[in-house]
């Protein structure tokens, strides 16, 4: 089994250092941090803590490697091969990868392998890209020539959320990459462990030394030390709004570096009377429960038609109550644990909420064995739509059901929420579907199916789910900078 790579001991572990300027090195100060297995509590590994001093270094690195290195000066067509390379190394080390995202994360693992296959795809697709970046030219109204040249915007810091550690990390570090950028990198401290293990690898493609930096650390120190330093040219941050916004405030108290936000969701799923109840089941519950909920556009208010509304909730109460919670290497098992602790206390204290609030509990809402971070698939009925588990990302397997009469009255909820991520439409109808897909407020929108992510489809969000954009050609342009360059048509009077 995949698992036995790992059995929770230091050793097991091959990286667990900074990887500074092509090196993996100790923190300046010393320091270390334990990554715990989500499975049992137990410690995995103890990784280097970096900090401000730490971040500064990297920096310096990155900064050198962009003004004098050759990775911005590569023609596109060299970086994509050295993209093209260390997606073939991922594939290689697919099973160890995905292994670690599985203890460190606890991702199930048949679909963090599913996960790794994919992020060496998306390194494919944007490899593709790097020579593909080029300005225009522009026939100016008066007696000048003019075109326009898409440059690197420079050293870039990558702020990674813990839910998906290997696709955040290579939706940002790919196109950055692709675009001719360097950068500084530090992943969540909850999962740290694939972050370096890529490290590792893009050294061994042949990315030049101080390109790829990754500083594993905590959020108030090596987070707002990227937010906030002077010679990063542009921040992209996946988290919460909260932290969302302090990284703003850092940026723009600092040197007014770029920032891209891809932050919090509370996105509805809309189901129709005419929709196939069973298949609308599946989708409902896939959309809160896959990555045990732990995903920021998770489908957490499900919305269904009078019609058919007590069907739905009968067979989604049998469906849930059969969902198998458990170790992420069972291949029988659909729902890990989360995250860590802390995150599995948040998700129960909202549960408790829930109750206090006059919400009915209809399945679920209690932790699930005695080891580990494991809670039950969760679902509320009789909801107001102005209650706390209504509005806020609980980011956990709990779901809030609510019916609806008419079209113009779900509309109307699903854009009740101080969010805009991403929503979803089951109909058989393609009026309903085109006329509620753009009346929603939100990036992206799903018919007929949900978490249908691709990497030529851009996403990101509405409202305070952020703004930029992830994936596509768009996610390139976020790491470029448009120069004009204007001369004077010869003979023209400007000579």
């Amino acid at each position: 089994m995949a698992s036995d790579l790992f059995n929770g001991r230091l050793e097991d572990v091959k990286f667990t250092q900074l990887f500074v300027n092509g090196s993996f090195v100790d923190s300046l100060s010393g320091k270390t941090f334990q990554t715990i297995d989500p499975r049992t509590g137990d410690v995995i590994a103890a990784v280097a803590e970096g900090t401000k001093e730490d971040v500064d270094a990297a920096v310096q690195a990155a900064r050198h490697a962009f003004d004098s290195g050759p990775w911005p000066r590569f023609p596109g067509s060299e970086r994509g091969r050295i993209l093209m390379k260390l997606a073939d190394l991922i594939d290689q080390n697919a099973e160890e990868l995905a292994a670690l995202d599985a203890i460190d994360a606890g991702k199930l693992y048949r679909w963090s392998k599913t996960e790794i296959s994919s992020v060496a795809n998306m390194l494919r697709y944007y490899a593709g890209a790097a020579d593909k970046i080029h300005g225009e030219v522009l026939k100016m109204s008066r007696e000048f020539h003019a075109y326009t040249l898409l440059e690197p915007i420079g050293v870039v810091g990558h702020i990674i959320p813990w839910n998906f550690p290997s696709t955040m990390f290579f939706a940002k570090v790919s196109p950055s990459l692709a675009a001719g950028c360097t950068m500084v990198v530090k992943p969540a401290e909850q999962t740290p462990l694939s972050a370096l293990f890529y490290a590792h690898l893009a050294k061994l493609a042949g990315i030049p030394d101080g390109v790829l930096n990754v500083i594993t650390g905590f959020g108030p120190t090596a987070g707002a030390a990227i937010s906030s330093h002077m010679d990063i040219d542009k921040v992209s941050f996946t988290g919460s709004t909260q932290v969302g916004r302090e990284v703003m405030q850092a940026a723009a108290k600092s040197n007014l570096k770029q920032v891209s936000l891809e932050l919090g969701g509370k996105s509805p799923i809309i189901i129709f009377d005419d929709a196939d109840v069973d298949k609308a089941v599946e989708l409902a519950l896939i959309g809160v429960l896959y990555n045990k909920g732990e995903i920021c556009a998770a489908g957490s208010r499900v919305f269904v038609q009078e019609g058919i509304y007590d069907e739905f909730e009968k067979k989604l109460v049998q469906k849930a109550k059969a969902w198998a919670v458990g170790d992420p290497f069972d291949p029988n098992v659909q729902q890990g644990p989360q995250v860590d602790k802390k995150q599995f206390e948040k998700i129960l204290s909202y549960i408790e909420h829930g109750k206090r609030e006059g919400a009915t509990l209809l399945t679920g809402g209690k932790a699930v064995g005695n080891r580990g971070y494991y809670i039950e698939p969760t679902v509320f009925i009789n909801v107001e739509e102005d209650m706390v588990i209504a509005q806020d990302e609980i980011f956990g397997p709990v779901m809030v059901l609510m019916k609806f009469k008419t079209m113009e009255e779900a509309i109307k909820s699903a854009n009740n929420t101080k969010y805009g991520l991403a929503a979803g439409i089951v109909t058989k109808n393609i009026d309903i579907a085109n006329t509620v897909s753009r009346s929603i407020r939100a990036g992206t929108i799903w018919i007929n199916c949900y978490f249908a992510f691709g990497d030529d489809v851009p996403f990101g969000g509405y409202k305070m789910s952020g703004f930029g954009k992830e994936h596509g050609m768009e996610a390139v342009h976020k790491y470029l900078q448009v120069k004009s360059v204007v001369t004077p048509i010869y003979n023209s009077p400007w000579l």
